[in-house]
């Protein structure tokens, strides 16, 4: 007899010799096995479909408040200003907050050199003892030599130490209850300040000094201060909880981490070893970036000795007074939330452009000197034709670019593609988690090829980890002609578009030193707060040069700037010739190559100092258009002093001997140390350590301790931060969700037909 569903499907259609229904053990079978596929199924996509959102729980997950609920201090998300720590409460959607943190710089400009005073003031919100731990950027070349507390009247002077000498001072005063601040480098751009022991409602202030070298290219000065830090992404396999004891030795940077007094919201990996103190947790998803916490005053002067053309602030308005040929500013409104880094550029009047500089300073037996030279201009109509090039351009679309960083990302890339000519070659690497190439090997810049990259760049999508090291060696492997038959004398150059957002820095310039070949690597800086030290020091491992873009405004005019430079080297094989008997120690040690607009800046060591009443002739001699090219500078005792040559002489060596330490993989600790404790420097050896005499917690007071978060970068989208390798991004798990979903849906529905009827031959 004819089922009913059977009337519904095949009405009077089918006769009823054609069905053959299967044998009631045979049916329970099959819904055993439809049953446990469809739980299996549902199972993977959950799990899939929950990994990013745990994920974020975990990433963004706001502490419990320790203490009592405090009527009086409770706040809702709205009134939360950027980089505020909260504690939950009992009651739902308020909030308590423990430390705020706000900044001021004082900068003061003369000659090369700027001199900053960056004062970080903690207040105590809450009716209990805290300790605050606050990791901030400074600039890469940030000479730090001095440190102090200041609390109401009093203050106390901090000094240099031997690091793990430095935190047990620290540590002894903190449990004895005395008010102490540990100023720690993690990265040449990247510190931590503990606070210990300040009291309920009180307010503590931590001043930082150091000195800044000032940038000059293309005829205009520069002074960047970093706001705020870009989470990094730490590639590696997380380390167990059982190696993870108080310290361990990180062979990359040659010093010991105290894992045990890591804040951040990364676990240590085995590429990263001090993930977890380089990982300052952000604001939370839904605070407002207005004034109220983590914000910012500057103000300074700039005293040059000449009258300027023009005086500007990239990314943040500003007012400007003057007097005779000194200069004041400060930024137009009280604070800013510290969302982006703050730039600052000035301009001579024409045909007062510098074309060498020198400064000394005498300390001791020795004195020290800075020498700024630039390069010879390009003839004008000069008859040289054009260079054919082989560019591979490797492009970061990994999480931290997300937002208006991979727009600027896209643009710069376009911008490149679009100078590019049939004589040329090029290939793409884009890399997230995983490395994808364009073309298996260079192609040539021909219509048809561009125009198909050009549609792949336009597609671009930020998500992801940054697993940087892949696409890097990818692109070291790929961009020499000799490796795919071709002998042809092009200029082979890689152009780096990216944020820079990683941990393991060392083992990229170790892998750049190692492998680029006869290459250039250009470095190009993407975003609100671009890791500066990971891509100065690459294009400097890489021969190149490092060009930074905070606005997609500026994307046209620094690219075209860029290119301008790639295509006309302006001096190479430098050398410095100094007279006879004089001894030096001159850094960088290896010159570089110089490019049209930037200068050649050197630091130098005159053992003995400088003859009274003598003048020293110095030659600096390279190639300058295939040609012999020299130039003389006169150093002497009476030249401009200038205070603070000697400490970034010695912020110089130091970096020189972390490059060598890079190359060699021999730890520069032994010569290091003596050098930073001799000129009182911050490194990653050192520290800076202030400790207040008298007690101020109460024994019988317990003391809680807190990680101040950082503001958001402007533009930047929400991400899951940065994954260990093997994680998956939320766009992929939603796909795999989606995909077994469907497959889910599309084996019931077989089996459905299948249970219901069986046609026979």
């Amino acid at each position: 007899m004819l089922t009913r569903w059977h009337h519904t499907i095949f009405p009077r259609r089918l006769p009823r010799y054609l069905i053959i229904q299967e044998a009631p053990s045979v049916l329970r079978a099959r819904r055993r096995q439809r049953t446990a596929l469809g739980i299996v199924l549902l199972l993977l996509s959950g799990m899939l479909a929950g990994v990013q959102l745990a994920n974020a729980q975990n990433q963004q997950e706001l502490p419990l408040m320790a203490a009592s609920d405090i009527e009086g201090s409770l706040v809702t998300m709205a009134d939360v200003g950027a980089g505020t720590l909260l504690f939950k409460t009992q009651r739902a959607g308020r909030y308590t907050p423990a430390l705020s943190q706000s900044s001021n710089a004082d900068i003061h400009v003369h000659g090369m050199t700027a001199r900053v005073v960056l004062s970080q003031q903690f207040k105590n919100h809450t009716d209990q003892w805290q300790e605050g731990i606050y990791t901030f950027p400074l600039p890469d070349n940030a000479a730090v030599n001095a440190m102090r507390i200041v609390i109401g009247d009093r203050i106390i002077e901090g000094e240099i130490a031997e690091k793990q000498k430095a935190r047990k001072i620290y540590n002894k005063a903190k449990a004895s209850g005395k008010k102490a601040s540990l100023v720690e480098q993690q990265r040449p751009n990247m510190f931590t300040n503990s606070v210990a022991n300040i009291g309920p409602g009180e307010e503590v202030r931590v001043e930082i000094t150091y000195l800044q070298a000032i940038a000059f290219q293309s005829g205009q000065f520069s002074l960047r201060l970093p706001m705020t830090v870009t989470p990094r992404y730490m590639p590696g396999k997380p380390l167990s909880e059982l190696s993870q004891g108080d310290e361990l030795y990180d062979s990359a940077l040659s010093r010991t981490v105290q894992t045990n007094t890591a804040t951040g919201w990364a676990q240590n990996t085995s590429e990263v070893l001090d993930a977890a103190l380089i990982s300052p947790p952000q604001m939370p998803p839904g605070a407002n970036q207005r004034p109220g916490g983590n914000t910012m005053h500057i103000q300074g002067t700039l005293d040059l000795g000449m009258s300027l053309r023009s005086i500007n602030s990239a990314y943040h308005q500003i007012a400007l007074s003057r007097t005779g040929n000194s200069y004041e500013f400060s930024l137009s409104d009280t604070s800013v939330s510290m969302t982006q880094d703050f730039v600052l550029n000035w301009r001579p009047q024409l045909g007062n452009e510098p074309e060498a500089a020198v400064f000394t300073e005498a300390i001791g037996d020795d004195s020290y000197a800075t020498l700024m030279l630039l390069p010879p201009q390009a003839q004008a109509g000069g008859s040289a034709t054009p260079m054919h090039k082989e560019q591979i351009f490797i492009i970061d679309t990994s999480g931290s670019m997300g937002g208006v960083s991979i727009e600027q990302a896209r643009a710069s890339l376009s911008s490149a593609l679009n100078r590019l000519n049939e004589n040329d070659w090029f290939n793409i690497i884009e890399f997230d988690s995983n490395t994808r190439l364009f073309s298996p090997i260079p192609v040539q810049a021909n219509i048809h090829n561009l125009a198909r990259a050009l549609r792949m760049v336009n597609s671009l999508q930020a998500d992801g980890g940054t697993e940087m090291l892949p696409a890097l060696q990818a692109a070291m492997r790929h961009n020499s002609s000799a490796a795919h038959g071709r002998e042809d004398g092009r200029l082979r150059q890689i152009v780096f578009i990216t944020d820079g957002a990683v941990g393991n820095e060392q083992a990229l310039f170790a892998a750049i030193h190692q492998q680029l070949g006869n290459s250039r690597l250009f470095m190009v800086g993407i975003g609100s707060a671009p890791n500066s030290h990971f891509m100065r020091k690459a294009s400097q491992f890489g021969r190149g040069t490092f060009t930074h873009i905070g606005d997609v405004n500026e994307v046209s005019e620094k690219m075209q700037a860029l290119f301008s430079k790639l295509e006309s080297p302006a001096v190479s094989n430098l050398r410095i010739e100094w007279p006879s008997g004089i001894q030096t120690e001159d850094y960088p040690a290896m010159l570089p190559d110089l490019y049209h607009g930037e200068p050649l800046v050197l630091s130098s060591k005159i053992s003995g100092g400088l003859p009274e009443g003598s003048e020293l002739n110095v030659l600096i001699t390279g190639e300058a258009s295939h040609t012999a090219w020299q130039r003389e500078l006169k150093v002497s005792a009476t030249a401009k002093a200038h205070e603070g040559t000697a400490t970034v002489w010695a912020r110089r060596k130091i970096a020189s001997l972390l490059d060598q330490q890079v190359m060699t993989g021999k730890s520069a600790r032994n010569e290091v140390l003596p050098l930073a404790l001799e000129h009182k420097l911050l490194s990653p050896f050192t520290s800076f350590v202030a400790v207040e005499k008298q007690r101020s917690r109460p024994a019988a007071e317990p003391l809680d301790s807190n990680a101040l978060a950082n503001a958001k970068p402007k533009g930047q989208t929400p991400q899951q931060f940065a994954f260990p390798k093997g994680s998956t991004s939320a766009r992929v798990s939603f796909a795999w969700s989606v995909l077994l979903l469907l497959m889910l849906a599309v084996i019931r529905r077989s089996m459905n037909a299948e249970q219901r009827y069986v046609l026979s031959v």
